[in-house]
């Protein structure tokens, strides 16, 4: 399976190309700010063709070209129901300091929804570029954050994390919509209760997997006792 990440806009959101094989259909994850330019050029070094983009949850830094690349190929955009507002009102997923910069930062909109938007939901199977994603609801970072797991023979399970996990660190709940105990619960239920050799594909910074977050994360260590 290919996987390429790509680090976008100012707060190095990852954006994750993924497909079975080069020369073929992808699918597209969390495509952040001036991710376009960037993942033309995946396209293009892998020969690509992306048949869906899927969104982790709804905070701008994720989404932010997501509109622009799907409706400009014509494709589906994959996004929980309880995020949807933010696509349009992107200051309503940060605090009032923060949306102040975010309105000088992107500009006074308005901002508009993908023209495709298919909303999923935690049990959901999406059958995409020859890739199979079992979508999981793990709300705390936002009310619709997701995380898509992705099963391929032969190799180690894949989850595609959104902000709920980084190497050594949680999604913050401290923004709208933000709730520890549902975060708490959304790490024990996606997280640890995955095997040890799951490869945890985050928002932000580097991979890793859930056998070194349960021995090595402070903030999953907590929940284990």
């Amino acid at each position: 399976m290919l996987i390429t990440a790509l680090a976008t806009g100012p707060l190095a959101a990852n954006c994750y190309v993924l497909a079975p094989a080069p020369g073929g259909d992808c699918v597209l994850v969390d495509p952040g700010q001036d991710a376009t330019e960037q993942v033309g050029k995946a396209l293009a070094e892998h020969d690509l063709t992306p048949t869906a983009v899927l969104l982790t949850h709804g905070h701008f830094d994720h989404v932010w070209s997501a509109a622009e690349l799907a409706d400009r190929a014509g494709l589906p955009v994959h996004l929980h129901a309880a995020d949807r507002r933010l696509l349009t009102e992107p200051a309503a997923g940060v605090d009032p300091g923060f949306a102040a910069q975010l309105s000088a930062l992107l500009g006074p909109g308005p901002f508009r929804e993908p023209e495709d938007l298919v909303e999923v939901d935690g049990g959901d199977t999406l059958t995409l570029a020859g890739l199979e994603f079992t979508v999981e609801h793990t709300p705390g970072h936002t009310p619709g954050s997701v995380v898509y797991r992705l099963a391929s023979s032969g190799q180690s399970p894949v989850m595609l994390a959104g902000d709920l996990v980084f190497a050594g660190s949680i999604g913050r709940t401290d923004f709208p919509g933000g709730d520890p105990a549902a975060m708490n619960a959304s790490l024990a239920s996606a997280v640890l209760a995955r095997s040890d050799d799951t490869r945890i594909l985050p928002g932000h910074g580097p991979a890793t997997t859930v056998g070194r977050e349960r021995a090595a994360n402070p903030y999953l260590r907590a929940l284990t006792g």
